[in-house]
């Protein structure tokens, strides 16, 4: 197009000479400037000579810069012991070096965008490119010059202080003590403090443990109970699947009745009556299959901005994929989306959820101990544990025909939480209620449903009138003539 590449050789000279000059220079511009931020291959070279030397204690100056030059095979190339003895001339002090050494990491910063932008264009002109693929490409590349790009600045102590002291404030008021977003699990809690902003938690667990079931409980507790602006991104289920799953733990109809649509004219009154709750409740489902994690962010972020979202919920990790970007195996990519999300939890300074699979290892071992879940169980990767501010486990022992514990309490539709890992707390265990008709999470403590309680009952004996709810706007749930009901 006739232009010139972002350049500011002048700047780069000047740079070079001060570092020849001023003892403790480099470490001034260190994590500012890497060599190929210098648009003069000469330039680069001789950097590279400056962090060698840097890199092995000894000092910087023109004689040793020249001597390692020569041991690399490059002091030719660069123009010889007269160019590096002019850059020192062209330099008095370094007194601005960083300044100067941020004008070259942007120059560098808009050639690679120059750079990256003609190579999308190539492409969107090849017929033969599949534009979601590219789209995917494109937002990876993308991704990786922005994180190799962003430093983020120390801060003095004085206003982190301030904000601690803030949150400490907010704990107090509240009557739980909590300093972070409900659970609605009293136990969970208790230890968690809440859920707490920025941080990264996984919730593990073998097929069928009911992690979807728990989440799901989680998020109607959080949205329902607490108005708290969940997000909840299922890889695994439809958005239709999620809401009927919703539906029959608000509802407490099993999932065949509201599969089939055979319900008893008590359940249609039941169902009205307490849907009217789901209604309006702040929890936004998002069920794009595969989802990357580029794309994730970009939708995190609409979501926080335009709708406040304190939460998000992402089921499940493994289903995850880093499209557009080169990795060895699944270990490196599953570890590459663990980073980001953690990334993406203090960028939005909200907690991330992500529920993640257990190898098999569990299944090997016996015994009431044995089947309990352990960090070294987490599927594809170690980077998880690593990554996680917190690790929790769903273990239900009646899964395993385990009914009883070594004191003799009976396990029968229970489930533990077991906080295995928390960065910033105390790990513990934590007993729920787990109702499997109902795949619906309770506190231990809470009292049993009515289908519980008339099980085995004649309904129409112990069954109190049917339910007249105002006018909630949902009649239409229930068929003109609740005899006739539908297929």
């Amino acid at each position: 197009m006739g232009r010139l590449q972002p350049q500011a050789r002048e700047l780069e000279e000047a740079v070079l000479g001060a570092l020849m000059l001023e003892k403790d220079a480099y470490s001034i511009i260190s994590e500012i400037l890497k060599p190929e931020c210098f648009y003069d291959k000469a330039n680069e070279m001789i950097y590279s000579a400056i962090i060698d030397l840097s890199i092995a204690q000894r000092p910087v100056d023109m004689l040793t810069v020249t001597e390692q030059l020569k041991k690399r095979g490059e002091l030719d190339a660069v123009g010889g012991p007269f160019y590096i003895s002019q850059l020192t001339g062209k330099v008095a002090s370094s007194a601005h070096i960083e300044y100067h050494a941020r004008i070259i990491a942007q120059k560098y910063l808009a050639r690679e965008l120059i750079s990256f932008s003609a190579q999308v264009q190539g492409k969107a002109f090849d017929e033969t490119i599949d534009v979601d693929d590219l789209m995917q490409d494109a937002e990876g590349k993308l991704f990786e010059i922005s994180q190799r790009n962003v430093k983020k600045d120390v801060t003095q102590i004085n206003p982190v202080i301030k904000d601690a002291i803030e949150l400490l404030k907010k704990a107090a008021a509240q009557k739980e003590g909590l300093s972070g977003l409900h659970s609605g699990y009293h136990g969970l809690d208790k230890i968690t403090s809440g859920w707490q902003n920025s941080d990264l938690i996984i919730i593990a667990a073998r097929p069928a443990m009911g992690k979807t079931a728990f989440v799901l409980s989680m998020a109607k507790n959080m949205a329902m109970h607490h108005n708290t602006p969940v997000a909840l991104f299922s890889l695994e289920m439809s958005n239709v699947q999620l809401v009927n799953r919703l539906i029959v733990n608000v509802t407490e109809i099993t999932g065949e009745k509201i599969k089939s649509g055979r319900l008893e004219n008590y359940e249609w009154e039941q169902l009205d009556f307490k849907l009217k709750d789901l209604y309006d409740a702040p929890i936004y489902i998002d069920d794009t299959p595969s989802l990357s994690i580029f794309e994730l962010r970009t939708k995190a972020r609409r979501l926080v901005r335009e709708h406040g979202i304190k939460c998000i919920i992402i089921d499940y990790l493994q289903l995850m994929n880093a499209s557009g970007m080169n990795f060895g195996s699944r270990e490196q990519e599953v570890s590459t989306i663990s980073r980001s999300l953690k990334g993406l939890a203090k960028e939005l300074n909200i907690p991330i959820i992500a529920l993640s699979q257990l190898n098999r290892g569990v299944e090997g071992r016996q015994g009431l101990e044995g089947k309990r879940p352990q960090l070294a169980d987490l599927r594809e990767s170690g980077a998880i544990e690593q990554d996680a501010d917190m690790v929790c486990f769903i273990h239900r022992p009646e899964y395993y025909k385990l009914t009883e514990d070594e004191r003799g309490n009976s396990l029968i539709g229970i489930a533990e939480i077991i906080i295995a890992k928390h960065r910033n707390g105390a790990t513990g265990d934590v007993r729920l209620r787990f109702k499997s008709e109902y795949a619906k999470f309770m506190n231990i403590d809470e009292d049993v449903s009515i289908r519980e309680f008339t099980s085995g009952m004649n309904n129409h004996d112990i069954l109190p009138p049917p339910i007249q709810p105002a006018a909630t706007g949902m009649d239409f749930l229930r068929p003109a003539n609740l005899n006739e009901v539908p297929y």
